[in-house]
């Protein structure tokens, strides 16, 4: 199982209507075909003062590969992405295989040089942190 979590924060000039838009994007996001579960939601007790979080969960490689380029995942992210102030990312796995953070950042990279547009939506959150992998 590898596991996309992403705490987040909204712009100060995010409406309440913008939020439950992006919130209702990345429920489609968490629960496309590839996903086993996914949740979003408020960050509880978050030290770091992210406001919530966004979850999903795939079976392997190959899931996460129809993951990162399901039509309904990049969309989202277009809706998403001009709305969030802070972001940051971590994937954790149960799978012990020592390669495997260097192929799913190479999955990653390639998402990023196959899309230009998204990548460039993307990189504009203003407080992006992604941790190895994304």
């Amino acid at each position: 199982m590898i596991v996309n979590v992403l705490r987040f924060t909204f712009r100060p000039e995010a409406t309440e209507e913008d939020k439950e838009r992006v919130l209702t994007a990345m429920r489609r996001t968490a629960s496309v075909d590839s996903t086993e579960w996914g949740t979003v939601g408020q960050a509880l007790s978050d030290p770091d003062g992210y406001t919530h979080v966004y979850c999903a969960a795939v079976k392997d490689l190959a899931a996460l590969e129809r993951y990162l380029h399901d039509p309904v995942h990049l969309a989202g992210d277009y809706e998403i992405a001009p709305h969030l102030q802070r972001l940051t990312a971590v994937r954790v796995s149960d799978d012990m295989d020592p390669g495997l953070t260097e192929k799913v950042m190479t999955m990653a990279g390639r998402k990023l040089g196959m899309y230009p547009v998204w990548a460039k939506a993307f990189t504009a959150i203003p407080e992006l942190r992604m941790a190895a992998g994304d």
